[in-house]
């Protein structure tokens, strides 16, 4: 779906760099025999990954970063971002060290939670067309 909302956006999946801002992964159960969900990182497992985001920014040098989620968004801005706040619009922010400009939005997955998904996938795709302009 992301790549499917990246080509329709104007951005190319095969030029952007996706990866987690938190290295390792948490599951709960929903009710016994039932699927396993996905558990968000406390902030210490955030500050603990945080040297592996600075790295990989490091080496791949983006020319903007799409926050997907409220997971990386507190990862790389703080415990005070708030997703619904700042989605689709262009911050420039120091990140570890280099100014760097991005583009939040919601993470993929909610829209495949959202009960109007539809609406949920026009939304990321208007984050994400921001995004490509902003990459020219």
């Amino acid at each position: 779906m992301l790549d499917r909302a990246l080509e329709e956006a104007g951005i190319d999946p095969a030029e952007a760099y996706v990866t987690n801002a938190v290295k390792h992964f948490k599951f709960t159960q929903a009710e016994p025999r039932k699927r396993r969900i996905h558990k968000a990182p406390s902030l210490r497992e955030m500050t603990a990954c945080g040297p592996w985001l600075a790295a990989e920014l490091a080496v791949v040098e983006p020319e903007l970063i799409v926050v997907l989620g409220a997971t990386a968004g507190k990862a790389l801005l703080g415990s005070s971002f708030r997703v619904t706040q700042v989605r689709g619009t262009v911050l420039e922010e120091e990140i570890h060290g280099r100014a760097e400009r991005l583009v939040p939005t919601v993470h993929p997955s909610s829209v495949l939670r959202a009960e109007d998904r539809e609406a949920a996938y026009q939304g990321l795709l208007s984050d994400l067309k921001v995004a490509a302009q902003a990459l020219g």
